[in-house]
């Protein structure tokens, strides 16, 4: 009998939703069929059920914050298997070493995360029988079943595994030592805080304050621009005075004297440019760009982006999410005409069809099989469903990936771009620009979300006009106006810089070119890589626009030059963590490079904590990030229930809640209310979650008129309290 493992409970059902089933106590009995003509069992993770262990379970001396300890380097990395969820972990352990299972599949999500769970899982298990790997791209019955009767040899993605631990460990190694080095730095110089740093984070950071950097040190400047409204035999446009290109005047008193020169004066037009663009449909998305353009759309931050499309993946309507490719291979490129008849169907989309190209499955912009990555590109699946059927979010996620499948098959857009050149009284030269379009093409399908950049002020509905026209100069005013700061960057954004490692591409067509990419995190992260820059009040993000807070800012001026902030060195890191995927670098030689690394980087610390001063800071601008003084010593005399999840203060009773005892030294804002859905969180139940990772069965919560029991977690991952429901 074979044993499937899954990532999570909700993708174990999607397994086994093509077979019949019994469900069991934390797993699943698949009847006989004619896969499995023994029948099998299916359980699941959830989530992370095992994490590296903690500095002091290597040594006791680590547990103690202290720069005489550091740099922490164990010599073989640990895991342990997370409280709060031990009792699935007994269940997957107990069915991994029954004597009728002979065979495990591992049935997490297709990557390298994926991969990491369920095999350090069996690692705790100290399993050694034979390991096969599923890996399919969606979660429809088709793709499942497929999958199954395709199973891969453990060898074939034992290298991500292998990518998958070096990044955890490498990550661990530069986070827990620096982390640790600056916080105790910086208390020297009197700032009690707790400074996460990490490999990704920080010098993606660096790059938002930066950014704060440039607009606060920006100074605006007044030019002023001149403009004429021509009347040419009763055909009117309007043109910007320029010399050798440039239309911006410095003077104000020249801008008005040219303007005052040109009125009533004689006007012909010299030259007429005409230039013709195609723009071709987009590509299809990975998760970057569909983030960016939800953010551009909807103002969707990215991890809403990502929780909205793993529904949907879930649901079986559009394939794996967290894929970094644009393009599909043949075999999904054969399914566009089933998926497309279906679309044909429904009232959103029948206005679009019959659809300009029949197929696109010779076509390389799409349909390319040496440039999908461990997924093909986001799309809908065979599994059509009404989006009148979805949530409103759901359905502006899946609007857009439809949209793009249809749009591929329609023709290119084609736009004439018009430039004309007049000469006023034979001296003074004006530019007037225009658009028409020719072909609407693609853009029939996606209208708003893609746009050539053109600066909409200079175009106008130009008449048909013709070289040496002559005619007269109605009237000729001047404006003024401002340089303008760099513009903040959007959540959308942010995403792409962090794709591009720093250089800012909006450009989907630039974008590309770095899929093979040397940039800061993954697909999978750089949302949660946001959110922890939010959660450490590194940054925060208002009307979609992020904004550097005085502790980000301080932080990165702590760091400055070292390599913990270089977007370069940590895109570097990417590409060779990538090579481990693909069995082209060896691991151990790239954790011998980050050990190095983490005392190069203790050692700069300490040398550059010498000349910090942190003279601008605005003491009173950072009472919500930084306490910048003496220690408050109130909390003190309170009775501790327990150690804080974030930060390892006490946790002491607060009034309506409990709270840590370092929020006025450090604002770590861990609180647990003493009424949580109209129950009272006892204090034995708070020792309990604080010691153990998770109360005791708490009975009678009430949420919208219902009543449920259950357990209070604390999920380590997103460093908050959780719910978690007796199976």
């Amino acid at each position: 009998m074979k044993l499937i493992i899954a990532e999570k409970p909700d993708q174990g059902l999607k397994l086994a939703a093509p077979f019949s089933f019994k469900k069991k106590d934390g797993y699943l009995e698949i009847a006989p069929n004619h896969i499995f003509p023994n029948g099998a069992l299916l359980t699941w993770a959830i989530g992370h059920l095992c994490e590296l262990v903690p500095p002091e379970n290597y040594d006791q001396k680590w547990k103690k914050w202290s720069l005489e300890t550091l740099p922490i380097i164990p010599e073989r990395f640990q895991y342990r298997v997370s409280r709060a969820k031990w009792k699935q972990f007994q269940i997957i352990k107990e069915l991994v070493h029954r004597k009728d299972v002979s065979e495990i599949i591992i049935g997490g999500d297709a990557e390298r995360e994926g991969e990491a769970i369920i095999r350090i899982i069996l690692s705790q298990c100290n399993n050694h029988k034979k390991i096969r790997r599923l890996w399919i791209s969606s979660l429809t019955p088709k793709a499942v079943i497929n999958g199954f009767e395709n199973l891969l040899d453990e060898s074939q993605t034992r290298n991500i595994y292998y990518e998958a631990i070096s990044r955890a460990c490498a990550d661990w190694l530069v986070g827990m030592n620096a982390s640790r080095a600056y916080t105790l730095l910086l208390q020297q110089k009197g700032i009690y805080d707790v400074f996460s740093t990490g490999r990704v984070q920080t010098p993606t950071l660096a790059l938002i304050v930066k950014r704060e950097h440039e607009i606060n040190n920006f100074k605006s400047e007044s030019f002023w621009e001149v403009r004429a409204a021509f009347n040419m035999q009763e055909k009117y446009f309007e043109g910007k005075w320029h010399k050798d290109g440039e239309t911006r005047l410095k003077e104000k008193e020249m801008a008005y004297k040219i303007a005052q020169f040109c009125k009533g004066k004689s006007a012909e037009i010299q030259k007429i440019e005409k230039e013709r663009k195609e723009f071709q449909p987009p590509y299809f998305f990975n998760l970057s760009a569909l983030q960016a353009t939800a953010n551009k759309m909807f103002k969707y931050p990215p991890q809403k982006t990502l929780d909205i499309a793993q529904k949907l993946y879930l649901k079986g309507m559009i394939s794996y999410p967290r894929s970094d490719s644009n393009f599909v291979t043949k075999e999904e490129a054969a399914m566009f005409p089933e998926i497309l008849q279906k679309l044909s169907q429904l009232k959103q989309y029948n206005k679009f069809f019959p659809l300009p190209v029949d197929s696109i499955i010779n076509n390389k912009r799409y349909v390319n099989e040496k440039k999908v990555t461990d997924h093909y590109a986001i799309i809908p699946t065979e599994q059509v469903t009404d989006p009148a059927k979805l949530s409103i979010d759901e359905q502006n996620i899946y609007h857009l990936i439809v949209e793009r499948l249809i749009a591929a098959h329609y023709d290119n857009a084609i736009v004439d771009y018009t430039t004309i050149h007049t000469l006023v009284d034979g001296r003074a030269a004006f530019i007037s620009k225009g658009k028409e379009m020719i072909q609407e093409g693609w853009r029939k399908v996606i209208y708003g979300e893609q746009k050539e950049k053109s600066n909409e002020d200079d175009e106008q509905d130009l008449p048909s006009l013709k070289e040496g026209e002559q005619g007269i100069v109605q009237q000729a005013t001047v404006k003024e106006g401002k340089t303008q700061p760099p513009k903040r960057y959007t959540e959308g954004q942010l995403i792409t810089l962090m794709k591009t490692a720093g250089k800012h591409l909006e450009d989907e067509e630039l974008v590309k070119v770095l899929n093979q990419t040397e940039g800061l995190g993954t697909e999978a992260t750089r949302a949660s890589i946001i959110g922890v820059l939010k959660e450490r009040k590194y940054i925060n993000v208002q009307k979609n626009l992020v904004y550097a807070t005085e502790k980000g800012k301080l932080l990165i001026e702590a760091v400055g030059k070292s390599v913990l902030a270089s977007p370069e060195m940590t895109a570097k890191w990417e590409q060779r963590l990538s090579e481990i995927g693909d069995g082209k670098a060896s691991p151990q030689a790239f954790m011998e490079q980050v050990k190095k690394l983490t005392v190069k980087l203790i050692e700069d610390a300490v040398k550059q904590s010498k000349s910090w001063t942190f003279d601008h800071i605005d003491v009173k601008s950072v009472k919500a990030s930084v306490r910048i003084g003496n220690r408050n010593k109130s909390a003190k005399g309170n009775a501790s229930f327990g150690p804080c999840k974030k930060c390892g203060g006490k946790v002491v009773d607060k009034g309506t809640f409990y709270g840590c005892s370092n929020y006025n030294e450090t604002n770590c804002d861990f609180t647990i209310s003493k009424k949580i859905l109209g129950k009272t969180i006892s204090q034995a139940n708070l020792k309990k979650l604080l010691k153990d990772g998770q109360t005791d069965l708490i009975k009678g919560f009430k949420k919208d008129e219902k009543s449920f029991d259950a357990y209070i977690i604390w999920n380590n991952d997103k460093s908050k309290i959780e719910f978690t429901f007796k199976t």
